[in-house]
């Protein structure tokens, strides 16, 4: 039976603004040079191009009080807070092309309030190299797009822990992070404290992704909301090289392929964040043009037609 899906409405949201180096800001547009929007038009899905969200720039300054540009990571976020917020309203499945990973903050608090709202369950796919649980205490970069996870569970600045207006806007046992490798040493006993469901490259490699992400959908059912945060770190850097916190030891095509499928056949995508795709880093477009093919696999493409 083929698949269906609501109807998708993609917006852009060219900054870096929580990144150590520059280059996310293009990721929007590398998204749609490689072809995002026709791909997901000629899987069926009825999709609006939104054109990108509006916000300052980035300052390019060093961390104040342990964070840096502060003021920007929340003005972006709110844009995308108040995005999200009304495609969901609409009926519409919100897809994110960042920027980096800060703003999954704004997306996932907007979907944790829609789901609030309706009565519906949230789980969260963390695709992605790093936990993101750092706090301004124990990273001394003061980089927001490695604390999202942490400030969505209620740690971290108020202005960026309240943003959605419930604090924390999601629990903990919320998330599932997969492809995990690079955790700070700090981090790494925040996260062990904290409980976060993590599935590293040592679990893939010893399990395989299939068993992998059946534990990571278990209990998804009809009433569950799947939000998928799509971090292109969390593929090996020989495939996906245009990311500005490359990690060796990623995920492979062929893994990557499976993820993907299986989240399809579950049936419950209801967003998604494409984050952290550096075009200034990348080896023409290739980076951009494999999460784009990735993408079609989430909207149901497969080798063969499946029960």
């Amino acid at each position: 039976m083929q698949q269906t899906y609501p109807p998708v409405s993609i917006f852009g949201v060219p900054t870096d603004v929580g990144a150590g180096r520059r280059g996310a800001s293009m990721g929007p547009e590398g998204l749609r040079v490689a072809g995002l929007v026709e791909a997901l038009i000629a899987r069926g899905v009825d999709v609006a191009d939104l054109g990108d969200l509006k916000g300052p720039k980035n300052p390019w300054t060093g961390p104040h009080d342990g964070y840096r540009h502060l003021e920007e990571v929340v003005a972006w976020n709110r844009a995308v807070l108040e995005a999200s917020t009304a495609e969901l309203a609409r009926g519409r499945m919100p897809v994110m092309l960042g920027g980096d990973h800060c703003l999954a903050i704004g997306s996932i608090a907007a979907v944790a309030n829609h789901c609030r709202s309706q009565g519906r369950k949230l789980r969260v796919l963390w695709l992605d190299a790093h936990t993101d649980f750092n706090t301004s205490q124990i990273t001394p970069s003061g980089n927001v797009h490695g604390m999202p996870v942490a400030c969505l569970c209620g740690i971290g600045p108020d202005v960026l822990t309240t943003l959605g207006g419930a604090s924390p806007s999601m629990q903990v046992s919320q998330f599932r992070q997969i492809g995990i490798r690079s955790v700070d040493p700090d981090e790494k006993r925040m996260v062990k404290e904290h409980g976060l469901d993590i599935y590293d490259m040592r679990y893939i490699d010893e399990v395989g992704m299939r068993r992998v992400i059946e534990e990571a959908l278990e209990g998804v059912d009809a009433g569950t909301h799947l939000h998928v945060s799509f971090d292109v770190d969390v593929l090996d850097p020989t495939i996906a090289p245009g990311t500005g916190t490359p990690v060796p030891g990623g995920i492979n095509y062929r893994e990557a392929q499976l993820v993907m499928e299986m989240i399809a056949d579950s049936g419950r995508l209801g967003s998604l964040d494409i984050v952290e795709v550096n075009t200034a880093l990348d080896q023409g477009n290739a980076t951009a043009e494999l999460a784009v093919d990735l993408v079609e696999s989430l909207f149901g493409k497969s080798t063969l037609m499946r029960d």
